[in-house]
């Protein structure tokens, strides 16, 4: 049910279609991030227009809030959140580990407080598959340990150490599951841990790979802190020793230049919430301005789109001047209206790079656009 097929290289870039029981998704691709079932602001259908084919949706937040076991009765997260197409969930262990002083990390999980009321809880290899079951998406994440960018070599040794002692017990959960006769079909990818390390990070990808014949690969541990110069590095060393026909999801990595250069070294699915973010704070993506905040006094006139080259609702219908009075006037509408652009935007994005791999120009469009959008950044 769950296959991987390249159609086109270029370089370490490649394009490919992976397929699920919820359909396929064409990468190099953007999952929006539904993190409690929904994509702030927009309603399912409007995510489909974007030309999105996955979203990701987030085990932590829906554990505590609806409860998976109810998300269960109601027909599991296809149903509830209104989305036929391809779910990933994460297992909440960022979440969780970035709860600092009201966690406690051991051998068998993690205990920790709710965000929302204090409430305590714990979090094992073994219950975040069962939360992940109820759930019902298509992908599903093993639990890991994700150490701190800038961590010591001892502190990423021992979340090496833990993170692959709990994958062997997601997978053994996961196959007792998968047998249970419910009828639901999901794949299990683990995370690939090692921090900036590239011994750890080769080693980590050799002892997964002796466990198990995963369907794909998550790439952890790269958007916490770390230099850019260290997370290309880190793919570097990645590309070479992970197997090329499995999909690789880069986790927590979207913005767009981000994306394009992690694409260049053979990442296929990414996933960010800075689009909707960013959307909130009134910033919106460009092709040749880079980022740019809308409330700038510069937009009061300005009767352009944000992005000319942009073929989203927003640039067909609405133009900057308008744009920045929702923003500066606090009104919703500047939400939804900044989202559909900076979604639309990294969907495009990867459209554009599976138009380029494909016809072998990648390379030198990658470095033209990258030189645009990075050197002709306007002040935010």
């Amino acid at each position: 049910m769950f296959t991987y097929h390249h159609t086109a290289t270029c370089g370490a870039a490649r394009t490919g279609t992976f397929s699920t029981p919820h359909g396929d998704v064409r990468t190099p691709a953007f999952m929006p991030v539904g993190t409690a079932g929904t994509v702030k602001g927009l309603i399912m259908e409007e995510v489909e227009r974007l030309g999105a084919d996955m979203v990701l949706a987030n085990t932590y937040h829906l554990y505590l809030r609806p409860g998976h076991e109810l998300v269960r009765r109601l027909g599991g997260l296809h149903d509830f959140m209104r989305w036929d197409g391809p779910i990933l969930t994460d297992s909440g262990g960022y979440q969780v580990f970035s709860l600092a002083g009201i966690r406690d990390i051991h051998d068998d999980g993690v205990d920790f407080q709710s965000h929302i009321d204090g409430s305590k809880h714990t979090f094992t290899p073994e219950s975040v598959m069962d939360v992940q079951r109820a759930l019902g998406a298509d992908v599903v994440m093993a639990f890991d340990v994700c150490p701190p960018g800038g961590c010591d070599r001892s502190t990423a040794e021992e979340a090496n150490r833990r993170t692959l002692a709990w994958l062997e017990r997601c997978r053994d959960r996961f196959r007792s599951l998968s047998e249970s006769g419910d009828g639901l079909t999901q794949a299990l990818f683990p995370v690939l841990q090692g921090n900036v390390y590239d011994d750890l990070r080769r080693e980590h990808a050799r002892q997964f790979m002796e466990l198990d014949d995963w369907p794909g690969f998550g790439i952890g541990g790269l958007s916490v802190g770390e230099s850019k110069e260290d997370m290309w590095r880190v793919l570097d060393v990645l590309d070479e020793v992970l197997p090329s026909d499995r999909p690789r999801y880069l986790m927590g990595v979207g913005y767009p230049d981000d994306l394009l250069e992690a694409v260049a070294r053979g990442c296929d699915l990414f996933d960010c919430v800075a689009p909707t973010r960013n959307a909130r704070h009134g910033t919106a993506w460009t092709s040749e301005e880079g980022q740019v905040n809308l409330k700038a006094a510069r937009f009061r006139e300005d009767t352009r789109p944000i992005d000319p080259g942009c073929d989203c609702y927003t640039c067909s219908r609405y133009d900057r001047a308008y744009l920045r009075h929702l923003v500066v006037s606090a009104e919703w509408l500047q939400v939804r209206l900044l989202s559909i652009h900076n979604l639309r935007f990294l969907v495009r994005l990867g459209e554009e790079a599976r138009r380029r791999i494909g016809d072998g120009t990648f390379d030198g469009w990658k470095r033209d656009w990258l030189e645009r959008y990075r050197n002709e950044r306007s002040p935010v």
